[in-house]
């Protein structure tokens, strides 16, 4: 008998070893716990302070309103921010009322919302309630996945209460309602009520409206107003009878909403045109502000620019046009940039870096690479001598072979004149009469003269080259329109700019564009320059470029000169001109020009595309 009990009390004593042992275990574990969701959120919220400042779409826009682009914001969509003042009373007690009833009176976590929902998904044998508060919404949104693991439900208890700590709750109630997934690519209530309802002042949203919002975070994906099953309906019906039990709204206001049938706004699609345009009028943004283009993104601007919708619309129709185009080489697209410019205001109305231009992608229309040949007569041969006053459109030019130096020009055609008015040689773009009257000007005061046009001459081309536009590193079609747009203005340079105006998120203009002109060369060599380029484009070189409207312009045809290459092989093909409102150039070429991608046609097809594009542009 006496060795039973001693055996039953070595189990007893071993029993109570274990759970003592099991209680400390479990202890240790809880103090681990507590521990870890002290820490663990502190350290996240301090570690990613910028995850506290909700970033907001940037828009940017055409001169006539149109929304060219609602930028998206990284990894995600479209978010306006709204203070919570700005939203109704009624909107924030809704959401509460559905969300979160207890919000104010908890510290981060609804424990009875919780042991609420533990409840319900054990009766159901499956997870049917979440219980989590708006604080801790707001830490999943911000800080974590949506996986449902019990990892990530500590790792949000733990957040929402470091947030709690760290936040106001009116702070956190304006972030969350900011910062929640409205469904459709829309963040935030703000963002919702326009892409939904049409509505950007959020005080004007009706009861229906404010329940269709509140209806939506429980589901995005099948609760939005725009679903074609009716669910969200049901949905809307459900809140507002949680509106009128909470006592914000009558029987009456709810019936009444109960009827109301959703309607989508009829709402400005987005013109997707002008990625080029997009991309160069960003970088001018950024310049003149001094801000980031992520930031400009991601910080709620509304970017307004000079675009003309219409002609942008034109030029982009015009270029996915192949017949407008010379035939492709063997393993390249013949590509082609444009710039058009309202010389009357400086703003540039359209441009496109190339045939299928993407956000991102190589601008040809702003990048110094190119070129410009005969183009570049009127800029540096032609206006500088009328400038100087010793020559007129009626001067006698040598037109006969003469070496420089080591330079020898050649006419393209083998043919001389002797002697030719200075309006012919431009009209026929002959070689020998432009060098000879460079030489007689000078270099120096012809750069000097570019430079009033906006072309700034590097040291490398202070030679008789550039005469034949043999440039250095080249030149853009945006640089040559600008050049062109003194002319077509009376001597009158005004900058070629594309950023209108910026605003910030509230409102507050940011930048501005004031008119700034100044009268760069004198307004006689502007008009004999019109009468000499308009002579071009009737009866010389550029007449293909005719319109039913006076055009005045010039081409501009660069040769391969590779040996075992045809002389008729060309390397780049120009044409700038203008009309009595706008100032174009066009440039067309391969971007890697070699011996199996090359072009045999003329610059007569760079003017052909200058009137394929004006001509639509002007609906002729």
């Amino acid at each position: 008998m006496i060795g039973i009990h001693v055996e039953a009390r070595r189990k007893l004593l071993k029993g109570a070893y274990i759970a003592f042992d099991l209680a400390v275990l479990v202890s240790v574990m809880l103090l681990a716990g507590l521990f870890y969701v002290h820490v663990y959120g502190q350290h996240t919220v301090s570690r990613h302070p910028e995850k506290l400042v909700l970033q907001e779409s940037g828009v940017v826009m055409a001169s006539d309103g149109t929304v060219l682009r609602k930028i998206p914001l990284p990894g995600s969509g479209y978010r306006k921010l709204a203070t919570l003042e700005e939203m109704p009373k009624r909107l924030v007690d809704t959401f509460l009322a559905v969300e979160d009833r207890r919000f104010y009176r908890h510290q981060g976590l609804d424990y009875q919302g919780i042991a609420r929902a533990l409840l319900n998904n054990t009766l159901h044998m499956r997870v049917s309630e979440g219980g989590s508060s708006i604080t801790q919404q707001l830490a999943r949104n911000l800080y974590l996945n949506r996986k449902q693991t019990l990892l990530r439900k500590l790792n949000e208890a733990s957040i929402a209460l470091a947030l709690e700590k760290r936040l106001s709750k009116h702070d956190i109630l304006e972030m969350y309602l900011n910062q929640i997934y409205m469904g459709e690519g829309q963040y935030g209530v703000k963002a919702a009520a326009e892409h939904y309802f049409g509505v950007t002042n959020l005080k004007e949203l009706d009861v229906a409206q404010i329940a269709s919002l509140a209806a939506i975070p429980k589901g995005p994906s099948i609760y939005h107003p725009g679903d074609d099953a009716g669910l969200s309906v049901e949905r809307r019906n459900l809140v507002l009878g949680i509106m009128r039990e909470q006592g914000l709204i009558t029987q009456e206001e709810m019936a009444a909403a109960q009827r109301k049938e959703y309607r989508p706004p009829e709402r400005a699609m987005e013109r997707r045109i002008g990625a080029s345009y997009i991309d160069a009028a960003l970088e001018e943004a950024s310049r003149l502000t001094g801000k980031s283009q992520t930031e400009l993104l991601t910080g709620g601007y509304t970017i307004v620019t000079g675009m003309n919708a219409s002609v942008q619309q034109a030029l982009e129709e015009t270029f996915s046009n192949p017949d407008l185009f010379p035939p492709d080489g063997k393993d390249q697209q013949v590509e082609a940039a444009m710039a058009i410019i309202d010389h009357r205001t400086g703003e540039i109305a359209a441009l496109t870096g190339g045939r299928n231009p993407v956000r991102g992608g190589l601008n040809r229309a702003t990048v110094d690479a190119r070129q410009p040949g005969s183009a570049f007569k009127p800029i540096i041969d032609y206006g500088p001598a009328l400038e100087s006053g010793r020559f007129t459109p009626e001067s006698l030019l040598p037109d006969r072979k003469a070496s420089y130096g080591s330079y020898a020009p050649e006419n393209l055609n083998g043919v001389y004149r002797g002697q030719v008015t200075m309006r012919t040689a431009l009209q026929q773009s002959m070689n020998a009469p432009a060098v000879w009257l460079l030489s007689q000007v000078g270099i120096s005061q012809a750069t000097a003269f570019a430079a009033k046009l906006g072309i700034d001459l590097p040291k490398e081309d202070r030679n008789l080259s550039i005469a034949l536009g043999g440039l250095h590193a080249g030149i853009s079609p945006l640089k040559m329109a600008q050049a062109y747009s003194v002319f077509a203005s009376g001597g009158v340079f005004r900058e070629a700019h594309m950023v209108r105006r910026i605003q910030d998120s509230k409102g507050n203009v940011v930048y501005e564009y004031v008119p700034r002109e100044r009268q760069a060369i004198s307004p006689q060599t502007a008009e004999r320059m019109t009468g000499m380029l308009r002579n071009v484009v009737t009866e010389g070189t550029g007449k293909k470029a005719r319109l039913g409207r006076p055009v005045a312009g010039k081409t501009g045809t660069t040769q391969l000169d590779l040996p075992g290459v045809s002389r008729k092989a060309n390397r780049d093909l120009w044409f700038v001109g203008y009309t009595s409102e706008w100032t174009a150039a066009v440039w067309m070429g391969f971007d890697r020009t070699d011996h199996n991608n090359y072009m045999t046609e003329g610059s007569g097809k760079a003017a052909a595309l200058f009137a394929a594009v004006m001509r639509k542009a002007y609906k002729e």
